[in-house]
């Protein structure tokens, strides 16, 4: 199986095909120009997981979204899994009686949210390796179908297609004023902030906030998340 070496030369929808035909078991890695890494993890065939670095909707964005639980049980159900460290899934089917199969379909939901968010890139080091192991998350038992994930997707046959417009990345000079820090700290003062920051304003920790508030705050995680990027590149 041979596949382009940049993403420039085709498209994720034609690699995730090539991927498929093949029944594939391994990892596609998308690599940016910036150091930012993308992971799609496939076993024969079928996508299990994606791995987006940046932000990207969470487990209690889709329930919330599909109205499958309410703000009180997402929120208590993220601290204990967050001070366990365990799944947030699996928390809110072992200790909150949500439906394993409610929960997986977000999942799966979440799976295609980040395939969709990897064709707004333009261009990235294409790779396959077969020795990557998957995510504690993946959704091996619901894995993804290539009728599902391939459905929509754009290909380079497709000629004259609209294309989205990226996240405008943060510059570097604004990126320490984003943190909240001195230029130059060190790298371990940069993860403090950002990880300070991040919990203060991502849309799970506001359970209470407006559809205008979310919006607000996931503005500012990315701009947050994108400023951390540009300073540990």
């Amino acid at each position: 199986m041979h596949l382009p070496g940049r993403l420039r030369a085709t498209t994720v929808g034609d690699l995730l095909g090539a991927l498929s035909r093949s029944d594939a078991n391994g990892t596609l890695e998308l690599v940016e120009d910036r150091g930012r890494t993308h992971r799609v993890h496939l076993s024969r065939g079928r996508v299990v997981a994606v791995e987006l670095d940046g932000a990207s909707p969470s487990l209690a964005d889709i329930l919330r979204r599909h109205r499958a639980a309410d703000d009180d049980v997402l929120r208590r159900s993220l601290l204990r899994a967050m001070a366990s460290r365990r799944l947030h899934g699996e928390v809110l089917v072992d200790e909150f009686g949500l439906s394993p199969t409610v929960v997986g379909n977000a999942l799966r939901r979440q799976v295609l949210a980040r395939l969709a968010a990897l064709e707004q890139i333009s261009d990235a080091r294409v790779s396959f390796r077969v020795a990557v192991r998957p995510p504690r998350g993946a959704v091996r038992d619901m894995c993804l179908e290539p009728r599902e994930f391939l459905h929509g997707r754009r290909r380079a046959r497709d000629r004259g297609a609209p294309r989205a417009m990226p996240v405008r990345p943060v510059r570097d000079e604004s990126a320490w004023r984003v943190l909240g820090l001195a230029p130059g700290v060190d790298a371990v003062a940069i993860k403090h902030a950002y990880r300070r920051l991040a919990r203060a304003v991502h849309p799970d920790m506001h359970p209470g906030a407006t559809d205008d508030e979310r919006r607000s705050l996931q503005a500012r995680f990315i701009e947050i998340t994108e400023a951390y990027r540009t300073l540990v590149a």
